[in-house]
């Protein structure tokens, strides 16, 4: 049995004694320890997990939940020369807390600290970058093909949870790799309870007896003799087959060609480090089907595994007076983009009995959890499966089901052509709310929706609008439910300008822009969530500010207009710049033979870092100073 340490209660808000953590600035010093020592380790290193969370901000109850799997890895395997693949990510903070970044941590998700995912320029033990989810066989299959084609031995080993293992691209290299069959190690860390509830003594001493040397050696000898009798060797085969299904629901993965080997208990160290070194010795593929608690260790995301899935960073409370002092007393917190859209979803829903929702599993961060508990038979999780999402929508249409997928930028990127082929060249009638939309700050590049513009603006069929604020995002989110046909409306993560909210949806008139202000010389057509800061730039330049409201299609009357009456023309979107609205102007003025000088201001040709969100504008000089700065170096050189 494992050891029992204590739970902790509260995240620690001064650094936790850690004398044995303080030794490992490599798993080669991991290595050295006893076996007896590491229950201590991954105690101290859930501390210390805990604490620099509760510095920095980020995830950790998928963290939590992998301590013992972590240390046992790196105890067992020569890493970085044995590769292991981290799926998704959120899960390796303590992987890089073992891997020489202890300190760092305390900035993760920092600007020039440690990346929120494992990153292949961070650091040689990061093997495959990774953010998105269902990515690890596939990684880890091309690196055991590697090893076999270089004679190296290395292992390569991919650890990926029961959430990322609905996704068909995780099925479609299992079967990949049973049919090749390399030697690598897939581990199913299961902290949902959704493949098996049953986990305990017998089925740990069963993993124990099934990895090892002595079943395995009597296993391939036995083939080896009845390989002369078909008969004998189909019934030795059923005979083991039936042994383990009565044991382990393991049968799926044995008939894609791997040799199943669980559930076991991922927090018991010692049936952890036993099990991984027989199967470190196995050839084929081999899978191991661990069993974990999201958030074990802390009490409050044991209780509440979505609530703690991550945090903010915690600030120290400010002392104040409210009985003295009103001005204290706090205002209700603004709505989120994605609030907004979940309450025209519950709104929509009550008038229009055809509309469904969809989502790939993102209904907290999608703000779908109301929805689903009022209209749960017009609801549709299709779990972490964005491509059968959009052609699921796409057959609700076809029936004259009026879908609504909610989806954010970076993940509808993994269903490009189903929206190409499946949704657009039928012209079917589904909306797409895209959320997060642009830059997303802290998790950096691979969630960063800097590409929707570009991708979505070559389609044809496409209503494609950006909203300036919250009530614009309602009437948009209704204008795309009534237009017939595929229209889409992105919006940026969290909350806006904070203006009123109309109750009643009005349809906006299709490639209809909004004068914002008024002014000469400088025009500004801005797209989207940027016209806040376009506004400042617009005041001290005595500018035009045009909210464009539509991408597609365009408002080519007032860019005709702007044209004639102004000397330089702006564009202003939070995509990048290479397709985007902007080029779409340009487009437009190249095929009418127009003159009018044109800058374009948007996200560079770059994999923008992580960090804050309005660092990263400052960066990219789409703050309402960065705006003006290179609005009046284009006039300069225009006067010149």
């Amino acid at each position: 049995m494992h050891t029992t340490l204590p739970i902790f209660q509260e995240i620690p808000t001064h650094r936790p004694s850690t004398p044995l953590l303080d030794k490992v600035n490599d798993p080669f010093q991991l290595r050295l320890l006893s076996e007896d020592q590491l229950s201590q380790l991954s105690h101290e290193l859930r501390a210390y997990l805990l604490y620099s969370v509760g510095q920095s901000g980020g995830h950790f109850g998928a963290g939590l939940g992998v301590i013992e799997l972590t240390v046992a890895l790196h105890y067992v395997f020569n890493t970085p020369d044995d590769r292991i693949v981290w799926d998704v990510g959120h899960q390796a903070y303590p992987h890089k807390i073992l891997t020489g970044r202890r300190e760092a941590m305390l900035k993760i998700r920092q600007q020039d600290g440690p990346a929120a995912f494992p990153a292949r320029d961070e650091s040689q033990f990061d093997t495959f970058g990774v953010g998105h989810s269902s990515t690890s066989i596939s990684a880890a299959l091309g690196m055991a093909l590697a090893a076999r084609l270089q004679s190296s031995g290395r292992k390569a080993i991919a650890v990926i949870g029961d959430g990322a293992l609905t996704a068909g691209m995780a099925f479609e290299a299992l079967s990949h790799a049973g049919d090749t069959a390399p030697d690598m190690l897939v581990i199913l860390n299961d902290n949902d309870m959704s493949i098996s509830n049953n986990v305990g003594g017998l089925k740990n001493h069963l993993a124990r007896i099934l990895s090892g040397k002595t079943y395995n050696n009597v296993r391939d000898s036995s083939k080896k003799v009845l390989s002369n009798t078909p008969g004998l060797m189909e019934f030795a085969r059923k005979t083991e087959e039936h042994v383990k299904g009565l044991m382990a629901p393991g049968t799926l993965f044995e008939e894609l060609g791997f040799n199943y080997i669980g559930p076991i208990d991922g927090h018991d160290l010692p049936t952890l480090l036993r099990t991984l070194e027989n199967m470190k010795e196995l050839k084929g593929p081999q899978f191991l089907h661990v069993v974990t608690k999201k958030g074990k260790g802390f009490a409050p995301a044991e209780l509440d595994p979505i609530g703690y899935h991550a945090i903010n960073k915690i600030e120290p409370k400010a002392k104040t007076d409210l009985s003295t002092n009103t001005s204290n007393i706090p205002s209700p917190p603004k709505p989120k983009y994605a609030n907004v859209f979940g309450q025209w979803l519950c709104d929509m829903a009550e008038r229009d009995k055809r509309l469904v929702g969809i989502t790939p599993a993102m209904s907290e961060g999608s703000d779908l959890v109301k929805f689903s508990e009022r209209f749960a038979d017009r609801y549709f999780d299709v779990a972490i499966a964005e491509q059968h999402a959009v052609t699921l929508a796409a057959g609700l249409a076809c029936e004259g089901i009026k879908p609504v997928v909610a989806i954010y930028s970076t993940f509808l990127q993994r269903a490009y052509d189903q929206l190409i082929h499946d949704v657009a060249i039928q012209n079917l009638d589904v909306l797409f709310a895209i959320d997060r939309a642009g830059l997303v700050g802290e998790d950096g590049a691979t969630h960063a929706g800097s590409f929707d513009l570009s991708f979505l603006r070559c389609i044809p069929n496409m209503l494609i609008m950006a909203p300036s604020n919250e009530n614009e995002l309602r009437q948009m989110l209704y204008t795309g439910y009534e237009f017939q046909g595929p229209a889409c409306v992105r919006y940026p993560r969290g909350t806006g300008p904070g203006v009123e909210i109309q109750k009643e949806m009005n349809l906006l008139e299709l490639g209809k822009s909004k004068e914002v202000m008024k002014g000469t010389k400088v025009a500004i057509l801005s797209f989207g969530a940027l016209l806040s800061a376009a506004e400042l730039a617009a005041k001290n330049l005595n500018a035009t500010l045009i909210d464009m409201r539509f991408i597609k299609p365009l408002d080519t009357n007032i860019i005709d207009q702007l044209s004639k009456s102004h000397t330089l023309l702006v564009t202003l979107e939070e995509n990048v710049i290479a397709g985007g609205a902007g080029s779409g102007v340009s487009e437009y003025l190249n095929d009418e033979g127009i003159q009018t000088p044109i800058i374009h201001l948007g996200l560079p040709d770059a994999f923008l870092p992580h960090g804050k969100h309005s660092s990263l504008l400052d960066q990219c000089n789409l703050s309402g100073q960065g705006i003006e700065k290179s609005i009046r170096k284009k006039l300069n050189e225009i006067t010149l």
